[in-house]
């Protein structure tokens, strides 16, 4: 693993742990409409993310090794929406709306709020890595800067998640350093993820463009699953939506401008 790739996977824990450190200059709780407004933003910069940096190349990696373009897309993303489907009803965890799912736990409410950002995680600690493993194969529908590119716009709604798992954490008790540390740790799988991802993608070649659809499919979920609704929980659920239109062109500009 080269140093420009250790960097790369390691930006989206950076943003992270950046959002986390909020909980040392922020009160207690966080403003209902600043959390509705990142949640939005996240949303947007996923959706973004996973059509330009994942999804088109998918569908151009196929069409220049002769297939039928659509078809690793395709299954890809179902692959990767099952995936985090399993995920998500086997692991006990906690919406900020209070709800929990998964199976049923003894574990505490901070326990179940930290796995349920950590699911959200896996799938865009995937998407980096296999971005960068594309990259590393030498495939020229994908670039460093266009990987890099991925990997800050990752970064940069992962700051507002850091925020929202450590400002909760804080309101139910826990001191600040325990707040931080338990934001931190929930975006340490990113990393994990991606390594494993790239590890993958060096084994096997010819199925790139399906991890990058099945990257695709797992953000997809995790937005439509968990962060559109509670966004879009009364009230205030306009600004949420203008937080969708800011981060996912965001992401769109950072892809056009660097891929």
């Amino acid at each position: 693993m080269n140093q420009n790739m250790l960097i790369g996977i390691l930006i989206p824990f950076a943003g992270t742990t950046l959002g986390a450190a909020m909980v040392f200059f922020m009160r207690k709780e966080m403003n209902e409409k600043l959390q509705k407004a990142l949640l939005g933003f996240a949303s947007g910069v996923m959706i973004a993310a996973s059509v330009w940096s994942l999804l088109i190349p998918a569908i151009d990696m196929a069409e220049e090794s002769g297939g039928v373009a659509w078809i690793p897309a395709a299954v890809g993303f179902l692959l990767g929406m099952g995936f985090l489907l399993l995920l998500d009803t086997v692991t006990p965890h906690m919406h900020l709306t209070g709800d929990e799912e998964g199976v049923k736990s003894n574990f505490k409410k901070t326990t179940m709020l930290v796995l349920a950002v950590t699911l959200h995680n896996i799938p865009e600690g995937m998407a980096v890595g296999v971005t960068f493993a594309g990259v590393a194969t030498g495939n020229a529908t994908m670039s460093l800067a266009g990987a890099f590119a991925l990997s800050i716009g990752i970064a940069i709604q992962n700051f507002p998640e850091g925020a929202i798992i450590s400002m909760p954490l804080r309101s139910e008790g826990a001191s600040k350093s325990k707040s931080f540390l338990y934001g931190t740790l929930s975006g340490i799988v990113e990393p994990i993820a991606a390594v494993i991802t790239i590890l993958l993608t060096g084994l096997v070649v010819p199925i790139l463009p399906y991890l990058l659809a099945f990257a695709a499919g797992a953000m997809i979920y995790v937005v439509v699953e968990e962060l559109i609704p509670e966004a879009q929980a009364e009230p205030h659920t306009n600004i949420s939506t203008i937080g969708v239109a800011v981060g996912f062109t965001l992401m769109m500009i950072l892809d056009v401008a660097l891929g």
